[in-house]
């Protein structure tokens, strides 16, 4: 079988073909997907996505499952995952029923939820407050996060343990990756000098609105099985972490790690090409 694993960050398989706008691998090709999939007609058996579409504006997302479908073969799947929004906001009326009944040790809670609800929608720089919680050293309800985004956050605090540099992380980057940032201080400056600290200021922002890490859509069952069925795929299903049309999807370490969701707040959704 051919496998496309579009956006795939630093979690991918070798058995599938795997892109991302940065590479973190050579077993991943550098590619950006906003543009139309570098593929021809019926190439690939299944796609998948993790944590992808809802970077993308509602027609930027709509295009690229329409690529995906034009890729796939006959009867081939498609699996995307992404944040469950109605999980989420169930989730944050809990916690607030909760803390509005007076039950002071939910407030952490809660507060973990409205970062999941809006944080990286409006953050302005990298990792957010959502980074800032994260690396508080008395947080005291890391089994409710761990409950919430699993795997992440495990890694997440194991490269704080671990003390991993900066510079270990920046010397990972391709070359591409350094002309980009050297190309963007050039520009900042350039910005400042023509037109003062606050242009600048907003030209910073712009470029970390634009860098992919901000969330520009959100879906829930209902929205996701909708625009799955109106670029053409059919039986649209809701899935377990665990469960996959794709034949051994579990032994590739997508969704699933160590017996674990990798991603638990998650919706997974699979379809097929007619």
């Amino acid at each position: 079988m051919k496998l496309l694993n579009f956006g795939c960050g630093s979690t991918f398989h070798p058995a599938w073909v795997n892109i991302d706008i940065a590479s973190s691998s050579p077993e991943v090709r550098e590619y950006d997907i906003r543009k139309n999939l570098p593929y021809p007609d019926a190439e690939f058996d299944a796609c998948y996505s993790s944590h992808v579409l809802e970077h993308f504006q509602q027609d930027e997302a709509k295009k690229l499952l329409t690529e995906c479908c034009r890729i796939l073969r006959d009867k081939g799947i498609i699996r995307v995952v992404v944040p469950d929004l109605e999980a989420i906001a169930r989730e944050y009326l809990f916690t607030l029923e909760k803390v509005d009944s007076g039950i002071k040790e939910a407030e952490p809670d809660y507060d973990w939820m409205m970062l999941e609800l809006y944080d990286q929608t409006v953050r302005s720089v990298g990792g957010g407050k959502m980074r800032d919680f994260l690396l508080n050293p008395s947080i005291n309800n890391k089994d409710f996060v761990r409950y919430r985004i699993g795997a992440e956050a495990e890694k997440f605090w194991e490269i704080q343990a671990h003390q991993k540099s900066m510079r270990e992380r920046i010397m990972a980057k391709s070359p591409a990756w350094f002309l980009q940032k050297l190309r963007i201080i050039i520009a900042k400056y350039l910005v400042a000098l023509v037109a003062g600290n606050e242009a600048k200021k907003s030209f910073e922002e712009g470029i970390f609105r634009n860098s992919g890490e901000i969330h520009l859509w959100m879906y829930d069952r209902y929205s996701l099985k909708r625009l799955l069925e109106q670029v053409g795929f059919i039986d649209v299903r809701i899935c377990r972490a665990d469960d996959s049309r794709i034949p051994d999807f579990n032994s590739y370490g997508l969704d699933m790690i160590e017996g674990k969701i990798r991603k638990p707040d998650s919706l997974f959704m699979e379809a097929m090409k007619p």
